[in-house]
């Protein structure tokens, strides 16, 4: 098999003048023979003046090639796209997969025998696991670590779970402009993802739960010391793969691996979106998360992180807590110890390994646990034929079974419109219906799952309501909200025939999520409606709409995953 600078030679008819091009164009750079020769790591930079959640990548990169060369390595850069979660318009998730397209063929185009993919904000680690799976080169997740805490008037601050809590008494008119602007210069203090258990945090847990990343990766702020001394540690061990030949993403994504993923994702306290990325991931390779599976995980897994937004503190404290292994130690009866990972044993090593330290209050004992049971829930019913999820650790206890009337926003558009007109027929126990805000819907299934609380309840003290929608939501948010609801209103499911005034019944105990309309009526209104949205012209968005799957599928194009 061609290694190094001899793998993937340029299609010329003549691989010997292929080579000859190739070694006397990157001779350009100033490359002797003796580092040409040498096994070559390619370490994508996901670098943007665009992304602050990787600000930090630079100095990662420095510290990961310096890991390569003191392994015999040959560290090349090359760039791939970054994506940022508030810059992407529509959405990030609408280019996740256009990421993991252009991550995929950057690793299959040039010559690399392993690589380092270093990654942060929401959709860019998921992005790069898809392109991983599927390019199944020797592979080091390196995520860019969690920005440090703020403060404000002596309060503690996250971004984003207090940015939401906040914007939220700044529309409840419990805080003026002046103020808002003060705080958005406090919530975000450094680079990084964001410092809660939001979708960031969640999949770079998730990358490490399955192997893919060193002991500690996930959690090491990404101002500290260690998060440099983690980047040298995974170019290191990024060359000697590259010099074994292995392991492979697709010796560490297993069942097992994903099974590990569902259980640490429950204990977490994790972003509903993780569940989303899992399974398309899983998909790449050849692989399917299946939903029923992940409800019976969450039964038997309590809450055990006691980090924003489902508890108090913060990435940097769970970190300085002994991270994801010291939490995996509490969990060693519901993981499959024998799994493998990037860091040459199994997962038995890591935990064997973790730090005990006295006295945190973050990782809980299972005697002692935040939630008796998991982070989500899978919701079924006539409303969520194919599934919906709830984040039950966030919402609140006295809604997790309610039934209420509907209020309908028929797009981002006209909740944007109403959801504040003085004249809204809304009060406190209603629920909050959004449709058309799905994969294909909106499009890019956007995080507007957090529909916000009407302006004239939020002025007499309402706080939470039921909200269901076929959206996202951040992971950094909190609330009483259904989201995913599979299939969405534009591929025809029923949320599409919901009417305001209905009665909506939510149990999650149950698992059950009912539009209490009986079945002739709603196959009256199904004959009626068309919720189709329109075939873009042309690009990429034609081919997101053409080929974009549901929730429940990960939202991954139908023409990437693998076959089983």
């Amino acid at each position: 098999m061609s290694r190094g600078l001899r793998k993937g030679l340029t299609a010329y008819g003549d691989e010997g003048f292929s080579l000859f091009l190739r070694k006397a164009f990157i001779k350009a750079m100033g490359y002797s023979d003796d580092a040409l020769d040498r096994p070559i790591v390619g370490i994508a930079n996901t670098y943007s003046d665009y992304n602050p959640c990787h600000g930090n990548v630079p100095a990662l990169i420095e510290a990961a090639k310096r890991g390569v060369m003191h392994a015999g390595g040959m560290p090349m850069v090359f760039p791939t796209i970054s994506i940022h979660e508030s810059f992407a318009h529509p959405t990030s998730m609408y280019l996740r997969n256009l990421m993991a397209m252009d991550t995929e063929e950057m690793i299959r185009a040039q010559p690399m025998d392993a690589v380092l993919l270093i990654g942060g904000c929401d959709k860019t680690l998921p992005a790069q696991m898809m392109a991983a799976a599927s390019a199944d080169l020797p592979t080091v997740l390196l995520p860019t670590g969690p920005m440090v805490v703020g403060h404000h008037k002596g309060e503690v601050l996250g971004a984003c779970t207090d940015c939401r809590r906040l914007w939220a008494a700044y529309r409840a008119g419990q805080m003026d402009q002046a103020e808002i602007e003060t705080v958005s210069g406090r919530l975000a203090p450094s680079v990084g993802t964001c410092m809660v258990m939001g979708t960031a945090s969640t999949m770079a847990c998730l990358t490490e739960a399955m192997g893919l990343s060193l002991p500690m990766s996930a959690a090491a702020p990404a101002v500290h010391a260690e998060r440099v001394r983690l980047a040298e540690a995974s170019g290191r061990r990024a060359a000697e793969m590259a010099i074994a030949g292995g392991p492979l993403p697709s010796d560490l994504i297993t069942p097992a691996s994903l099974r590990n993923a569902m259980v640490v994702m429950q204990a977490l306290g994790g972003s509903t979106n993780g569940l989303v990325h899992l399974a398309a991931v899983a998909r790449h390779a050849g692989l399917k998360v299946d939903l029923d599976q992940f409800d019976r995980i969450g039964r038997e897994t309590p809450v055990l992180v006691d980090l924003k937004p489902s508890g108090h503190h913060y990435m940097e404290h769970f970190h300085h807590a002994g991270g994801l292994p010291r939490l995996m130690r509490e969990l060693t009866d519901l993981l499959d110890l024998a799994a493998p990972t990037v860091a040459g044993g199994t997962l038995a090593d890591v935990v064997a390994g973790a730090e005990e330290v006295p006295g945190q209050d973050v990782i809980r004992p299972r005697g002692r646990p935040l939630k008796a049971q998991g982070a989500m829930a899978v919701l079924r019913g006539n409303l969520s034929p194919r599934g919906a999820v709830i984040k039950q650790s966030a919402a609140s206890p006295a809604l997790m079974k309610h039934t209420g009337r509907a209020v309908v926003f028929t797009s981002l558009a006209d909740m944007a419109k109403r959801i504040d007109d003085p004249d809204l027929d809304v009060n406190a126990d209603d629920v909050l219906v959004l449709r058309q805000a799905g994969p294909r819907g909106a499009p890019g299934m956007p995080e507007a799952g957090y529909l916000p609380i009407p302006k004239k309840l939020a002025r007499t003290g309402v706080k939470d309501m039921v909200r269901i929608s076929d959206a996202r939501m951040s992971g950094t948010a909190f609330g009483t909200i259904v989201l995913h609801i599979a299939p969405e209103s534009a591929a025809g499911g029923p949320l599409a025939l919901v009417r305001d005034g209905d009665l909506i019944e939510l149990d999650v105990a149950a698992r059950r999520l009912e539009l209490k309309v009986d079945a002739a009526e709603l196959a009256r209104r199904a004959a009626e409606t068309d919720h189709a949205v329109p075939r873009p012209a042309r690009g990429y968005a034609r081919l997101y709409h053409d080929h974009v799957m549901q929730a429940d599928d990960g939202c991954d194009f139908d023409f990437l995953g693998a076959a089983p």
